[in-house]
């Protein structure tokens, strides 16, 4: 068993996700903490392999890794973990990790922590804080045995770190990937709204203590006085009361406005993941425990429909 630590790079249209880059540079430090060697994993062809700064970059070019494929992913990552033994195995807790992490774990039969925060090295140990109940409880803990598998959160290390320049190593496939009884399709792409709320500099955004569909129209006039465009969370969304296209999150979209404005939304990973880079966020929500305000600049422990009509009010 080595000390390297090995991340799973993740990459759509030939752009890599800020997430490869965040873990990259965690790995680099945790590697040197274990005596060993940080190892960037690349599947699949179409990008500049040679952007990150590890101490190794392993790239497997063949055609059938260009789009994700959970089968195709698992059996490379699988033969190579098993070939290089690191200590440690990093994911984004992204779809994509969310697939192949936890798989992984039952195959190799070591543990895996996902929803973490934080990953350090403390006398030799690994010492992992990973999220529970929604961001309300932090556990930490220290997983047994020779090696271990940690899925991160978006946005829980700086991205600055995993940039650089690394001489990318082309290997070839270790596992016949032919025979795949998953393939891959098409990319769907969702329709252009309204509005593309990724463009926007001001965002007012609604989640589930909104309470219904007749509420949005406050929220859409507050927004109007500000100069902003509402969006939702996921809740909103799937309960049909805004588009699709004004979701922000996870499975949405990731904005960086200057005002983030939010009215009822607790702070779940999910939608952190999409709005953790708003220059200013301001929270509103009755729940004095809801996560949200672990990551706001300001907030407040109201009535979202009292603090909504008291500023139409001012403004």
């Amino acid at each position: 068993m080595s000390g390297d630590v090995m991340v799973i790079t993740e990459h759509m249209e030939g752009k890599f996700s800020d997430v490869s880059f965040e873990l990259v540079g965690k790995a680099r430090e945790l590697a040197e903490a274990f005596g060993g060697e940080s190892i960037a994993l690349v599947l699949g062809g179409g990008v500049d392999a040679s952007v990150f700064a590890s101490h190794a970059t392993l790239h497997v070019a063949d055609a059938a890794l260009n789009h994700f494929n959970p089968e195709a992913y698992a059996r490379v990552i699988e033969a190579l973990v098993k070939e290089r033994s690191p200590r440690l195995v990093m994911f984004g807790w992204t779809v994509i990790g969310m697939d192949l992490a936890a798989w992984l774990s039952g195959r190799m039969g070591v543990p895996c922590v996902a929803y973490a925060k934080d990953v350090r090295v403390e006398n030799g140990a690994l010492i992992v804080s990973s999220q529970a109940y929604g961001g309300k409880l932090i556990a930490e803990v220290s997983p047994e045995g020779e090696m271990a598998i940690v899925a991160c959160l978006a946005g829980s290390f700086p991205a600055e770190a995993g940039h650089g320049s690394t001489q990318a190593t082309v290997i070839p496939s270790p596992v016949d990937l032919g025979g795949l009884k998953m393939k891959f399709l098409e990319v769907i792409k969702p329709e252009a709204g309204d509005v593309d709320i990724t463009t926007q500099t001001k965002l007012v955004a609604v989640g589930r203590g909104i309470g219904g569909k007749e509420n949005i129209e406050l929220a859409e006039e507050l927004a109007e006085k500000l100069g902003a465009v509402v969006c939702a969370s996921r809740p909103v969304v799937d309960a049909g009361w805004l588009p699709r296209t004004r979701q922000v999150g996870k499975s949405g979209l990731k904005v960086k406005p200057k005002l983030y404005f939010m009215l009822g939304i607790s702070g779940a990973p999910e939608h952190l993941e999409g709005m953790k880079d708003a220059e200013l966020i301001i929270a509103i929500n009755t729940d004095k425990k809801a996560p949200i305000f672990n990551v706001a600049h300001y907030g407040a422990v109201a009535d979202l429909f009292e603090v909504t009509e008291a500023m139409l009010e001012l403004l």
